[in-house]
């Protein structure tokens, strides 16, 4: 996702206190990043082996500096842990100042690891008084800025483990990132799918929850009659588009896709190689042959287009995508589950929804890999950007990108929601990113 998290809504007037009380979730989503950063070295966690990477340290950093900049520096009293941190861990809030540049966060190796994790330590400390003091009292617009630090630090969550994997890629020893979960790969099923009538259909965020302020406002579309796959399109069905030489056939490709594969070389998906005559692919887990079930990950907007015109198919727009999912439940592989059942990260291990797999119903839109849509990133009808610093998220990044949807097996699953709209510039492929097709 692209990093940071947008505003939360001035219409959501009440935020999404589900079965925690701030203080709690605060505790229990701080908790859950000190878990994914576990297993890796101090070694790990300095390295950018990318622009559009960043250092595992300058997660854990970033994701704090949030807190201290829009909660904790409002208190009366407070001191900055460290006054140079607003300069080396602002992403791109240029309301609150300069930022150290992103292509070179790879270059901050001090302050390190154990210095970050006392900064974190103490924003922490700081922010479980603040909490404590407040209790429920708190007032609706700091609540609302906390909650939207917690959502955003979700969201590095995933960062950390998309960012570690193509660091990790990039050692000729393939370490994996969890080498004690287990690898259960599940049927994928037949390939079906559902006809939806045209019609009227009202999208996007209308419930007094937290959303992002791009999911808003609530308004109508007019979609024509739509036919929608019943699950992603699998690593198998991507390897008959490599067979039928869909990386040499200029025909399929968008203008500006072809250049990249020239350029670029592509020959499959990110990760993928061939071996022995089959696919390997690197993952979480480390080098991998290829399920043929397992939904495809790592392939651009230019890709799943290129497969979707091969297959005499389309991608869905996002109006279409959602309409889609207004039935099906929201359950799929995520971060958490999968954690939970000591299971490999990676799409398409064991699913808690296999009973609808039989089914023409979409199913499967919830986690394992984000699904490219077709429709540009751009803002709904009646949007308005927020004012301030919070408000630099979402609208000045709608411009040459395009809308996925659905959350994907690095997403916790109480982060996800219908309405969320992820996007990406169409030639990034490092995220767990796939396709389904609409016709």
């Amino acid at each position: 996702m692209n990093a940071p998290a947008s505003s939360i809504s001035p219409a959501a007037s009440s935020e999404n206190r589900t079965s925690w009380r701030l203080a709690e979730r605060y505790q229990t989503v701080r908790q859950f990043t000190a878990r994914l950063v576990q297993m890796l070295s101090a070694e790990d966690c300095t390295v950018q082996s990318m622009p559009d990477v960043s250092p595992t340290s300058w997660h854990l950093a970033h994701t704090t500096w949030f807190y201290e900049t829009f909660v904790l520096a409002g208190v009366s009293g407070y001191r900055l842990f460290h006054p140079r941190y607003e300069y080396l861990f602002n992403s791109y809030y240029n309301a609150v100042g300069e930022q150290f540049p992103r292509p070179r966060r790879g270059l901050l190796t001090r302050p390190g690891l154990a210095e970050i994790n006392a900064y974190r330590q103490f924003v922490d400390e700081k922010m479980g008084q603040l909490l404590q003091r407040l209790g429920d009292e708190a007032s609706e617009s700091l609540s609302h800025v906390i909650e939207l630090g917690l959502q955003h630090e979700q969201q590095h969550q995933e960062l950390i483990l998309t960012d570690i994997k193509h660091v990790l890629s990039c050692n000729p020893l393939f370490p994996a990132y969890d080498e004690t979960a287990g690898w259960r790969p599940a049927a994928a099923g037949p390939l079906g799918g559902c006809d939806y009538e045209e019609g009227i259909y009202e999208v996007g965020h209308a419930a007094d929850q937290f959303a992002y302020d791009n999911e808003l406002p609530c308004h109508r579309v007019f979609v024509e009659t739509f036919h929608l796959a019943n699950r992603p399109v699998t690593s198998g069905e991507y390897m008959e588009f490599i067979e039928d030489g869909g990386y040499r056939r200029p025909e399929l490709w968008l203008s500006l896709g072809w250049q990249t594969v020239c350029e670029q070389r592509w020959q499959a998906p990110l990760y993928w190689m061939s071996r022995d005559g089959g696919w390997s692919q690197f993952t979480l887990a480390g080098l991998r042959d290829v399920d043929r079930d397992s939904p495809v990950c790592h392939v651009s907007y230019f890709e799943a287009d290129a497969f979707a015109r091969w297959a005499g198919a389309r991608l869905p727009t996002e109006a279409e995508w959602e309409i889609a999912a207004e039935t099906v439940p929201l359950a799929g592989n995520f971060v958490d589950t999968l954690l939970a059942k000591d299971t490999a990260i990676h799409p398409g291990q064991t699913h808690p929804v296999e009973s609808l797999l039989e089914s023409d119903t979409p199913s499967r839109m919830f986690g394992d890999v984000w699904e490219w849509t077709a429709s540009p990133y751009t803002a709904y009808p009646g949007y308005r950007p927020p004012s301030g610093a919070l408000g630099e998220y979402n609208g000045k990044f709608m411009c040459n990108q395009y809308v996925l949807r659905g959350g994907s097996v690095a997403t916790s699953q109480n982060h996800i929601r219908r309405t969320y709209r992820n996007f990406f510039p169409p030639a990034s492929r490092w995220q767990f990113m796939g396709l389904r097709l609409a016709r």
